[in-house]
């Protein structure tokens, strides 16, 4: 992709500009991991240092060391792509990347069929705010979320909204979202970093994928974050 270009004019000229990459998504891309109920409400724990934007981030650094790209990563825990497309100048555009990475449908994917619409026209609103901007984009699509309805946690709050979502996934809410993504992406010429199906391989291959997740829910690991970050890098490798 072209912004490899300017990674190498940057190696090699150090007055050059600097590559500045974005990320909007939900609370996978804003560096969420474990969740904990207080005062009523599930709260998670936030480590966006090791979120794969900056995974990404220190494969870039390893691969071009002088350049120190910048990384904007516009990720909020529990947000959508309606939400998304409302705040893509303020948090995206307004910093004028030249990559913008974009992964929805986690949080999305729980409005069942009456929302399936609605996301499809957010992400391509989306894509056609970066597409007019000059950026590249990319979108990612994201993890597989719980299937295990026996789940049974002492905090009755997770265990609930844990049971909800793994009803909904294994009613396919997920992948009908993921392949309507699909669909917007190549109808607006977006790239797709497809993990969902690296994940459904997985799954398909004897995986525990519910045992990848760090809050049993729908938040991958630490260490998951890296095949997400390593995926975006081989997609950038691509002409």
């Amino acid at each position: 992709m072209k912004i490899l270009e300017k990674f190498r004019n940057k190696q090699e000229n150090q007055f050059a500009t600097q590559p500045v990459l974005a990320f909007l998504g939900d609370s996978v891309t804003q560096g969420c991991f474990e969740i904990y109920s207080k005062n009523g409400r599930i709260e998670p724990e936030y480590y966006p240092e090791e979120s794969y934007s900056r995974k990404l981030q220190k494969i870039l650094e390893l691969l071009y060391p002088s350049v120190n790209p910048i990384i904007i990563n516009a990720g909020i825990s529990g947000d959508n792509a309606t939400s998304g497309l409302s705040r893509v100048e303020r948090d995206i555009l307004a910093y004028k990347p030249d990559l913008v990475v974009v992964c929805y449908g986690l949080n999305d994917a729980c409005a069942g069929q009456g929302g399936l619409d609605g996301y499809r026209e957010s992400l391509r609103g989306i894509f056609r705010k970066l597409n007019d901007s000059g950026a590249e984009v990319i979108f990612m699509t994201p993890n597989l979320r719980i299937n295990d309805i026996c789940y049974e946690c002492p905090d009755k709050m997770i265990e609930n909204c844990a049971l909800n979502i793994a009803a909904n996934e294994n009613e396919g809410w997920l992948e009908r979202y993921i392949d309507a993504a699909r669909g917007a992406a190549a109808e607006c010429g977006v790239k797709v970093c497809d993990c969902y199906r690296i994940w459904q391989r997985l799954r398909d291959n004897g995986v525990n994928t519910n045992a990848l997740l760090s809050n049993a829910v729908n938040h991958p690991t630490r260490e998951l974050h890296w095949m997400f970050a390593y995926e975006l890098m081989r997609r950038l490798l691509d002409d």
